[in-house]
């Protein structure tokens, strides 16, 4: 996160990140083949949902808040690739990239507008002050959460329909991890909204200096935010619905006991109206939060230390990261440096044979002087060895 925001939006919103779903879904013939592997995918993308959306509940950075957001959403994409529903995860993947560029490129504007502060809790009662900028994340905020009619309520209820209508033994957990992950996704996104343009100015000096983004950052905030209602309801039936196998033809391979797009119609309107629900608990939750309590979420994290501190540090996720693979490598390394390379090749090789050569060579050199009489003697030596052995050893023949 300590790169350009345009960097992060492409990064993080459309292209780099997301190459992992697009590889699934290209290999989805190897994976019609392979259950186990897919339950494996559902298993990794539902947990990854619930994971990065609690870390996201936490954070402090506008940008940083932004980015768990990606990092649970692919999880949902996962979800999808997993239960064998790759379109859907494509489209998932195509709608993400428009809203969470914009929340991205919005969160850019604010940096922009607060001279270069990221920290939230110095933020708020910037909606006056940045206006379109204010409009546009409250869309991107709403795609995000899944809204009625914004472009994220189509795709990312498909990946939780899917996962409801999934055959594979994590298709459970995952229907559960992405609705819980969806009430998490709509506290967290609101909380953003919330802390950064509602209550009162956390640093007034910066807040009477702030002023409107210029045309330049504005211009494709509303395109992205039009592309954050508009690149739903047209592409569902291509995605989602009766013309998959039209649109894609062959870059996805649907095996013949797959029929999750069948099965998703399929469902009860109980589930089809879970995330709705969570999404509306979630904003109440953070407006109740954030607007009309913000003492609470101070007592909230005093009161549950542990917790708080869990979420903040990821899960310790970079902890346990550096004690399982960064220090045995390091470990590993130092041993094959030390040990092998140093030990046994340069022991062996450069320190060991071949300098024994060396010396051997250096003794054998000295023996060529260049004076003629120091030859002449070692001929005579050499005649005398020789006349001495013929005589003990050649006369008696």
């Amino acid at each position: 996160m300590e790169g350009p925001t345009p960097v992060s939006a492409l990064i993080h919103a459309a292209t780099m990140v997301t190459a992992g779903v697009f590889m699934v879904a290209r290999l989805s013939p190897l994976f019609e083949l392979a259950p186990n592997a897919q339950a494996f995918v559902t298993l990794v993308g539902a947990t990854t949902a619930f994971f990065a959306a609690t870390v996201g509940l936490v954070q402090n950075d506008i940008k940083r808040v932004v980015a768990y957001s990606t990092c649970s959403q692919l999880g949902y994409m996962f979800v999808a690739m997993g239960v064998g529903a790759y379109s859907v995860g494509m489209f998932h993947l195509f709608t993400h990239a428009f809203f969470k560029a914009l929340l991205f490129l919005g969160s850019g504007s604010v940096i922009h507008a607060m001279h270069h502060e990221q920290d939230m809790r110095k933020m708020g009662g910037l909606r006056d002050k940045l206006p379109v900028t204010y409009i546009c994340m409250v869309i991107g905020t709403l795609a995000l959460t899944g809204f009625p009619l914004t472009a994220g309520y189509y795709s990312k209820d498909a990946v939780i329909e899917a996962a409801a209508a999934g055959h594979n033994p994590f298709a459970v957990y995952a229907f559960v991890m992405t609705v819980i992950a969806a009430l998490l996704t709509s506290f967290y996104s609101w909380r953003l909204v919330f802390k950064t343009f509602h209550g009162k100015p956390a640093d007034k000096e910066t807040h009477a200096h702030a002023r409107e983004s210029p045309w330049v950052i504005l211009v494709p905030l509303i395109f992205l935010a039009a592309g954050s209602i508009l690149a739903g309801f047209p592409f569902k039936e291509l995605f989602a619905g009766h013309h998959v196998e039209e649109f894609f033809r062959e870059s996805l391979k649907f095996g013949p006991e797959n029929h999750i797009l069948h099965d998703m119609h399929e469902l009860p309107w109980s589930v089809t109206y879970e995330p709705t629900v969570m999404m509306l608990i979630g904003f109440a939750v953070a407006w109740f939060f954030y607007i009309r309590r913000p003492d609470i979420p101070e007592s909230l994290a005093r009161q549950h230390d542990l917790l708080y501190r869990f979420l903040l540090n990821k899960w310790y996720f970079d902890e346990l990261y550096d004690l399982i693979f960064v220090r045995p490598a390091i470990r590993l390394g130092r041993l094959l440096w030390k040990g092998g390379d140093g030990y046994v090749i340069d022991g062996f090789g450069p320190d060991g044979v071949s300098a024994r050569v060396l010396d051997v060579t250096r003794n054998v050199v000295r023996l060529q002087s260049g004076y003629l009489y120091h030859y002449a003697f070692a001929m005579l030596i050499g005649i005398a060895g020789f006349i001495t052995w013929f005589m003990f050893y050649g006369g008696g023949h």
